[in-house]
């Protein structure tokens, strides 16, 4: 996972006053740490939200595969429905819970596709099987039973029995480029603490605001 830097503990952290960041992208990262410690199941679990031509949401668990000072990356099969909303309307939400530690994470920003040099890094180091799922899966499209889907698995795993596995076009990188990111921690009698950074222009300067629980 990338980051923006090697992570350390100033004493805003310490002392357990994170409201005291005043930039988001390490705060992020030091809490993205500290689930992967700490919870007991995929940290980098988060919700996508997008939209559909009509203006419905769509939500839906992917895995975060890389962050940095230039968003938060994941990848799918663009012709997926949430691909297709995406090219539509290039915008997304995020929400990141991790219940352990009692915190979550809200990211809102335009969306930009991943450098196919980024995406070929990244597949390649996914399991072989991983591989050949992405060729066989008509992602979001109806599938008549799971022996069709398996049939495809098959197939693929015999047409790429020597050598390795290219990346399918179609299976494709986005990255979230934050406009806003919203921390929020749990405290008693629901007094929880909750901080936004918002900017206008995604090379703009940060703007901190305290919210209302």
């Amino acid at each position: 996972m990338n980051t923006t830097a090697p992570i350390e503990h100033p004493s805003w952290l310490t002392s357990g006053d994170f409201t005291a960041a005043d930039e988001p992208f390490r705060l992020f990262a030091t809490w993205f740490e500290e689930a992967n410690r700490k919870e007991a199941t995929e940290a980098n679990a988060v919700a996508v939200a997008t939209v559909d031509p009509d203006g419905f949401p769509n939500v839906r668990m992917v895995l975060l595969k890389g962050f940095d000072e230039r968003g938060f990356v994941f990848y799918s099969n663009e012709t997926s429905r949430k691909g297709r909303e995406l090219a539509a309307t290039p915008k997304a939400a995020l929400a990141f819970h991790w219940p352990t530690l009692k915190r979550q994470v809200r990211v809102r920003g335009p969306v930009e596709i991943v450098a196919a040099e980024e995406a070929d890094a990244y597949y390649a180091s996914r399991p072989r099987l991983s591989q050949i799922a992405a060729w066989a899966s008509k992602q979001s499209s109806p599938l008549e039973n799971r022996i069709a889907f398996e049939a495809r698995v098959a197939a693929y795993t015999a047409k790429f029995a020597i050598g390795s596995v290219p990346r399918p076009k179609f299976w494709i990188g986005y990255r979230v480029v934050p406009r806003s990111l919203e921390f929020w921690a749990d405290r008693p009698f629901r007094m929880h603490d909750r901080i936004e950074f918002r900017r206008d222009e995604t090379s703009g300067t940060w703007i901190k605001t305290r919210l209302y629980p």
